[in-house]
């Protein structure tokens, strides 16, 4: 895995919980939302008596599984991230990594913080990924 791959890990998974959390949104309004009445007279031997809110509350439950998982891999992830970017000497460096990959701002937010023009930035970035070493066991995400 190159050195951009694991530090954009984070980023990623991210906004996989927030996918996640917009789906389970959804489908909490779908659990209590009220259907309307059927007026046909369809009879159906096999029919499931359970509400389609019942179906919506499992699926919200299992996705809130996945989240919690998903939402400690992220925290120690990040933790991980820190610790490797607090081993880069430059502090500029160290500080265009964190502000990239664990505050995940843009190059022009990250210009801005640090009162430097953009290809500053890049430059700045450019160096501190030749100076990451990658962990030996990377959190995996």
């Amino acid at each position: 895995m190159k050195v951009k791959e694991y530090l954009h890990q984070a980023y990623r998974l991210d906004k996989r919980i927030q996918s996640h959390i917009e789906e389970m949104e959804c489908l909490k309004e779908m659990a209590t939302s009220v259907s309307s009445p059927r007026w046909d007279e369809k009879v159906q031997t096999s029919r499931n008596s359970e509400g389609n809110f019942v179906r919506c509350l499992e699926r919200i439950m299992d996705l809130e599984r996945r989240i919690n998982a998903e939402i400690d891999n992220l925290v120690a992830l990040k933790e991980q991230i820190r610790c490797v970017i607090n081993e880069v000497a430059d502090t500029d460096e160290r500080m265009v990594l964190r502000y990239r990959y664990v505050h995940n701002l843009t190059w022009e937010q990250i210009g801005d913080e640090l009162n430097a023009d953009r290809t500053t930035v890049y430059r700045w970035h450019n160096a501190a990924i030749n100076h990451v070493t990658l962990p030996e066991d990377p959190v995996k995400v």
